[in-house]
């Protein structure tokens, strides 16, 4: 059974800095793929930045492009997003997600989120 484990959401003042985590089991995580989504209260659920293990690619959504940063630890299957310069409108529910591609509609499977708030 695949399972993704969110950790490192927290409450912090614009400016600040979090980094989250996301560990992975029950997959190849070479062969696969690790998305970050957001949700914010009354929006839709947002892809923000993907990262695939076997080539190194990565992907930026223009909003965070230049503030945040993914990166992978293939020795512990965990990604990290590095979130630097936060804004209140980064609040939001994050989530990871795992699939064989960061072109993928729908990732196959998801964490449980962790909240991230900033404050003005």
């Amino acid at each position: 059974e695949v399972q993704l484990v969110e950790s490192g959401g927290g409450y912090v003042q614009a400016g600040g800095s979090l980094r989250l985590s996301c560990t992975t089991s029950g997959l190849t995580f070479d062969d696969h793929v690790i998305g970050w989504f957001r949700q914010a209260p009354g929006k839709e659920r947002e892809g923000i930045s993907c990262i695939s293990n076997s080539d190194g690619k990565t992907y930026y959504e223009y909003s965070v492009r230049g503030r945040f940063t993914i990166s992978s630890d293939n020795a512990k299957n965990t990604v990290y997003l590095q979130m630097s310069s936060l804004k209140p409108e980064d609040t939001a529910v994050y989530y990871c997600a795992a699939d064989r591609s960061c072109s993928t509609r729908y990732f196959a499977s998801w964490g449980q989120g962790t909240q991230v708030t900033v404050s003005s």
